[in-house]
């Protein structure tokens, strides 16, 4: 690991070493969130993470030899059913392992959209494939959902045999975990109650997906293990202590964002320090905002309120050629992950440096508040008859335009002096107007990712209002950031700009047991999160599509770039 940006004087880095902050957080000591007695209660439930490679509190033997045993059967695929920390620290992991070990392909089932979901139930046979229903409470929404998709799918091409193909990862006696017994799954593996989803990437939720693909746990845990009493060190040398002074010395100087910028195949890495990064910390109108980033030239321009996090995958001459495109008055720290076992190292580090920080800001970094507060508006849309989806307030049609229905659901705050807006070029010019310096730009799609032609007109909104505007801006994946980046977005700073667009499914899937269908859970999600930002103030709007295809993407794309470069035109 290297860093160029440390310094051993700094007031921050003395404060860390001095107070043992390091030690403390390794020893659990709950002392540490005195600023307030509710923090250190919950504290003392959820610091479970800080040993589990030393001490792993379900045998790394016992997974192996299982993983060994489905893949002697003819294991060819592996499908994650999840969210959030149940299954970030897998992509990643396994995102890295395929780069030179293809033993098994491992597939993530986070998303809701039913062109998603139907391509990953195709492509995989389930007569050599494990579906792994991963999820801490047993009850998580998506996941539920998600589970009875797959597991319809598969026992109408297996019959009785389907519960061989199905494992569990859960907290002992959750619902899940009944489910899995009532039905005879093949396998339950329980995680500790005393660590919490974000910080459980080296527990048996990270751990069994990583031994399916066959990766050599054992051999990851040992090298682990001997970081684990590197990062509870209080020594200026203990690289999580750098990166935690890094962080806070920038977030207290007003830079509050960090672009981690890598390689594609650092991207999944990338996702999993967003939701340990925003969720942590993202709360009591504070936060430190990760912006995702494959390409360094986007920090080629200096940014008073952005510094940087680089990360090359193995020794990369061409990408460390890539960061002399940063500008040298953003600060900047750089790290190498040299090969799949070493990324423990890095979920270590991680974890300890966001949880100085929070120590810092004195914050709690183990609860999520506003993360609860969507789901509740979901529920309500979803299981509510006198609340009917899709009626909202402040809602205004846009007439067809070329086959494209567009609905806009504008917050009160976006609508200059009371006036009435009638068209969606008002709306997207009335959004963009609000981004103020020191503002981030978000763009959350409800939307399927599995093909680039979707992914690119999205990736060119966001790349036009950093272009023009001069802001941060991120590309959210939903329902993926509603348990990652979603808890920022309303308990943190004032300083997101929202943009939320769902659209209608064709192909749409039914869901077991449920009046609703897939497509319907997605568009619910983004009406309610757009319901909660609009309860938390924040400047938002929403866009509902007519369908979700590549031509639907790239006008809608057009017509945003059109009112950004509005915007920018009046500055």
């Amino acid at each position: 690991m290297e860093s160029n940006a440390f310094d051993i004087n700094n007031s921050f880095t003395r404060r860390l070493i001095e107070e043992h902050v390091f030690s403390r957080i390794a020893e659990r000591d709950t002392s540490l969130f005195d600023f307030s007695p509710e923090t250190a209660e919950y504290a003392s439930r959820y610091f479970g993470w800080t040993h589990l490679a030393a001490d792993p509190p379900v045998d790394p033997g016992q997974i192996a030899a299982f993983a060994a045993m489905v893949r002697a059967e003819g294991l060819r695929s592996v499908v994650l059913i999840g969210q959030g920390g149940s299954t970030q620290a897998s992509m990643t992991i396994t995102r890295l392992n395929a780069l030179n070990n293809p033993r098994v392909t491992f597939k993530t089932m986070d998303s809701v959209s039913p062109v998603y979901v139907d391509k990953i139930l195709r492509e995989c046979d389930p007569a050599h494939t494990l579906y792994i229903v991963s999820s801490k409470s047993g009850g998580t929404v998506e996941t539920m959902l998600l589970s009875r998709v797959a597991w319809r799918y598969v026992t109408e091409r297996l019959g009785n045999r389907a519960a061989r193909r199905f494992v569990a990862i859960t907290d002992p006696d959750s619902d899940l975990a009944k489910r899995a017994q009532e039905e005879h799954w093949r396998a339950v593996f329980e995680g500790s109650e005393d660590v919490g989803g974000r910080f459980s990437a080296l527990s048996v939720f990270g751990l069994l997906n990583a031994a399916l693909v066959g990766i050599d746990i054992i051999e990851l845990l040992e090298e682990a293990a001997a970081f684990e009493q590197v990062c509870s060190s209080d020594s200026p040398d203990n690289p999580a202590l750098q990166l935690a002074s890094f962080l806070y010395t920038n977030y207290s100087s007003g830079r509050n964002m960090f672009s981690l910028v890598s390689p594609q195949p650092g991207r999944c890495f990338g996702l999993w320090v967003e939701q340990l990064v925003a969720e942590s910390l993202g709360k009591n109108g504070k936060g430190i905002l990760p912006n995702i980033e494959i390409d360094a030239s986007i920090l080629a321009i200096p940014r008073p309120h952005r510094c940087a996090v680089t990360y090359a995958i193995r020794p990369d001459a061409s990408f460390e050629s890539d960061l002399s495109r940063i500008d040298p008055s953003i600060p900047t720290i750089n790290f190498t992950i040299p090969n799949v076992s070493s990324i423990a190292s890095h979920f270590i580090m991680w974890e300890y440096a966001v949880t100085a920080c929070a120590v810092l800001m004195e914050v709690n970094p183990f609860d999520q508040p506003n993360v609860q507060l969507t789901k509740n508006k979901v529920r309500s849309l979803l299981y509510t008859d006198n609340n009917p989806l899709g009626e909202t307030r402040n809602c205004v049609q846009v007439p067809r335009h070329g086959g494209l229905v567009l609905e806009s659901e504008i917050t009160p705050v976006c609508v200059p002096d009371g006036a009435r807006i009638t068209s969606l070029n008002e709306a997207l010019v009335a959004l963009f107007s609000m981004l103020e310096p020191g503002d981030y730009f978000s763009l959350n799609a409800f939307l399927p990712f599995y093909r680039e032609f979707r992914r690119v007109p999205l990736e060119e909104i966001r790349h036009c209002a950093a272009a023009h505007l001069g802001v941060v801006s991120c590309l959210e994946i939903g329902p993926r950031y509603l348990h990652s980046t979603g808890q920022l977005h309303k308990g943190g700073s004032d300083n997101g700009v929202f943009l939320i667009m769902s659209a209608d499914e064709t192909n749409d899937i039914e869901i077991p047991g449920e009046r609703f269908t897939l497509g319907t859970l997605a568009h619910a999600q983004a009406c309610g999160d757009m319901a909660a930002l609009n309860e938390k103030g924040r400047r938002a709007l929403r866009l509902h599509l007519s369908n979700n295809d590549g031509a639907t993407l790239a006008r809608i794309s057009a017509q945003v770039c059109a009112a950004i470069c509005t915007v920018a035109s009046k500055r």
